[in-house]
């Protein structure tokens, strides 16, 4: 697991312990991470191919012959200008959030389970119908190296977001082609506060949110259903849910989505849905992160 640190994943996480006979893994950057009994914490710098290639060699180093039952990839940044670059040289952002996930899944495809679980993190900000600065193209070049020209702050964001969801679709018609019997899942869990996304903030900041902001925001969602403020509680308890099968998709669906607090399958945006776009980022993010096209 990616992300289980703070926020939504470490909500996540507690529901992860409880189960009996398992054991979690999460990558985490730094030390002295505080997490729950029953779960190892392993290096894992998710702006580095190197570190993560060194992850994945741990994991499968420890698992040996055992397999994967759910992989989270949770872990998400929003860098605060394009001129941040991973240590690849790509912009941080995409590197982060897509390109060190793209990675991971494409190491640990063959160590998962039958009938296992992967469950990606993504966001209802790549859906230019939902949120107005939503991708309306994508060009992964362009995020890999961005210019003053390219999307920026939050916009950037979704573009990222998207990625993800594209690498889930992807993921989802490997396993149905290969009948691995992986049911890959997109999780958007909306517009959460206490997350590391929001930033840092001041306790009085903290006590304006709480106090102000969240139930303006929440009033203003009725018709906005975007702007609602959920908590990361009920986001991570739903991730954990649709991690472990307690909650079920639709067959035809991939999209998970938080809308107001309900979980809902809609389907993600027109772009997110266009199987050219998502072969295209695919065949650029494998010559990114060196590795053959076909799986």
């Amino acid at each position: 697991m990616t992300g289980a640190t703070s926020g939504i994943g470490a909500e996540a996480l507690k529901h992860f312990v409880k189960l009996p006979d398992t054991k979690v893994y999460v990558g985490a950057r730094g030390s002295g991470r505080i997490v729950p009994e029953g779960t190892d914490v392993l290096p894992l710098d998710l702006s580095s191919l190197r570190s993560v290639r060194s992850f994945a060699d741990n994991i499968k180093q420890r698992l040996g012959h055992t397999k994967i039952d759910v992989l989270v990839l949770n872990a998400a940044i929003r860098a605060s200008d394009y001129i941040q670059k991973s240590e690849d040289g790509f912009e941080l952002t995409f590197a982060t959030n897509h390109l060190a996930h793209y990675l991971l899944a494409r190491l640990f495809l063959p160590n998962m389970a039958k009938d296992s679980k992967i469950v990606i993190t993504t966001s209802d900000t790549h859906d230019p119908a939902i949120v107005p600065f939503g991708p309306k193209v994508l060009n992964p070049l362009e995020l890999a190296y961005p210019n003053e020209n390219s999307p920026k702050g939050m916009r950037f964001y979704a573009a990222t977001k998207l990625c993800n969801l594209l690498t889930a679709r992807s993921l989802s018609a490997i396993s149905l082609k290969g009948n691995r019997g992986i049911r890959v899942i997109a999780f958007n869990p909306g517009l959460t506060g206490g997350t590391s996304l929001m930033g840092k903030q001041s306790v009085f900041m903290k006590i304006m949110v709480t106090v102000l902001i969240r139930p303006l925001l929440n009033v203003v969602s009725m018709f906005k259903p975007f702007l609602f403020v959920g908590r990361a509680e009920h986001a991570g308890k739903t991730l954990a849910a649709l991690a472990l099968g307690k909650v079920t998709l639709p067959t035809d669906k991939i999209y998970a989505s938080l809308v107001r607090g309900k979980l809902t399958f809609a389907n993600p945006s027109q772009l997110a849905q266009n199987n050219d776009v998502r072969d295209l980022l695919w065949k650029e993010s494998a010559k990114m992160v060196d590795l053959p096209e076909q799986e």
